[in-house]
């Protein structure tokens, strides 16, 4: 693997001893790779591309009759924060119903819109489970271990991104080449286990490593893949969930397709323990998935607080 750039790893035969390898020095130095021949059909990616580039060209106002809420968290949003910052992005979520208030909302006047969202996020699903179990081998246990978690009632949800044209900043905003865009999204880790994430051919994601960023090249061949902060702490730190961002782009809009492989809101988890041995104590005390979910939910819909993180769970030394 060349140092330098986000590892790619070709999960034809996932389960073999080198692509576990190659899977396990990925999550330990990176946090992020790219998978080829992954199985997710070409056509399924061309058509949720399409859906997207026609939902983002809607009208505002077509577009804000299915916004989000603080109590739905599926539908269009354009105020998303980042750690209490507003994101230069527009967002469409499509996730699980749960009872009457929490259900998908569907655009009008974007023909095989619905389609393309429900098929492209069954295949995510399945290619998620998969590497998520070659996870569960790497981390000592048996492969269907951290999928029990899951169940059929598992909170993944697929979101679609679109980062418009973004005009320098002026002024104070100009202090720094980093801070001549306002940025797409803010340094952060993902909250939950897997993203699954699709690029378009335009760069804009970026990883921190050993004191820098590193822009996350698209392949048209590629998902781009990174693990959660869940994964960290089932790892017991071996595996640490990745600061990532997305710049902006001051000639052309970017569009991103992440699928996000959350548990069930029931789900308790805490570092394995084939991860815990005398000299490597717990790092962490039980979490409960919806806690920690709803909490992270109300601190990207709007300033409700501090955005929680995995380190508030940390075990004191």
């Amino acid at each position: 693997m060349n140092v330098k750039n986000v590892p790619v790893i070709d999960i034809h035969e996932l389960n073999s001893t080198a692509t576990l390898a190659k899977l396990d020095r990925a999550c330990r130095e990176w946090g992020f790779f790219q998978v080829i021949h992954h199985g997710i059909p070409e056509l399924s990616i061309r058509e949720i591309f399409a859906a997207a580039h026609a939902f983002f060209d809607l009208p505002a106002g077509t577009k804000r009759q299915i916004e989000r809420t603080r109590g739905n968290p599926w539908g269009y949003y354009d105020q998303e924060l980042t750690r209490n910052v507003v994101d230069w992005k527009q967002i469409y979520d499509f996730g699980p119903a749960n009872g009457d208030a929490i259900r998908p909302q569907w655009p009008n006047g974007v023909p095989g819109f619905r389609a393309a969202v429900q098929t492209y996020y069954r295949h995510c699903e399945q290619l998620a489970f998969r590497l998520l179990a070659a996870v569960s081998t790497n981390l000592g246990m048996h492969p269907g271990y951290l999928s029990q978690g899951f169940g059929p009632d598992h909170t993944s949800f697929l979101r679609l991104n679109y980062y418009p044209v973004c005009p320098p900043l002026t002024g104070a905003g100009r202090d720094n080449a980093e801070q001549e865009r306002q940025l797409g999204v803010g340094p952060h880790t993902d909250a939950g286990a897997l993203t699954l994430l699709l690029q378009d051919s335009q760069p804009g994601l970026q990883v921190y490593r050993n004191g820098g960023w590193h822009i996350v090249e698209p392949r048209q061949d590629a998902i781009v893949i990174n693990i959660g902060d869940m994964v960290q702490v089932w790892s017991n730190d071996r595996y640490h969930a990745a600061l990532h961002r997305a710049i902006t782009n001051t000639d052309e809009a970017r569009f991103s397709i992440p699928f996000f492989l959350n548990p069930s809101y029931r789900a308790n988890y805490r570092p394995l323990p084939t991860m815990i041995s005398g000299e490597q104590p717990p790092r962490y005390r039980e979490i409960n998935w919806g806690e920690f979910r709803e909490r992270r939910m109300s601190g990207d819909y709007a300033d409700y607080g501090e955005e929680v993180q995995i380190t508030q769970y940390r075990v004191s030394a």
